[in-house]
């Protein structure tokens, strides 16, 4: 069984998100998504976020056909060790890090890049900015 590890917020759902789970179970045969927890949210977005709690974005993620699995996260070392728990064949990231730092990279066998869906972000939802 091939598995594929995705991460990030997804606080509020949209177009975007659905691609690349589409894209990134594409990949292999069981998709883990892996979600920043509340706490972290709020340190990195600011104290209007999430939008939707953890459990919330768990349970609506693990509704969709694409996800086999959903896991919280709240630092970037568990981030790591959930990442190397899993070992995935294949990684998937926002081909905005292309030139950065992935956190757990290196506990992948392969590192993709998803190229973002213009005109689709969470942010400019929440501003009612599209």
């Amino acid at each position: 069984m091939k598995k594929v590890w995705v991460n990030g917020c997804f606080d509020v759902l949209h177009r975007g998100h659905i691609e690349l789970f589409r894209f990134a179970k594409s990949k292999g045969d069981y998709l883990v998504v892996g979600i920043d927890s509340d706490r972290r949210i709020r340190l990195t977005k600011g104290r209007t976020r999430p939008f939707n709690i953890e459990e919330d974005r768990r349970y609506l993620l693990e509704a969709l056909k694409y996800v086999d699995h959903v896991e919280i996260f709240d630092t970037d070392e568990e981030l790591t060790r959930l990442i190397h728990y899993y070992n995935p064949d294949v990684m998937v990231i926002g081909s905005d890090y292309k030139d950065r730092k992935v956190i757990g990279s290196e506990n992948a066998k392969k590192l993709v890049f998803f190229d973002r869906i213009l005109g689709y972000s969470t942010t400019k939802i929440l501003e009612k900015k599209w």
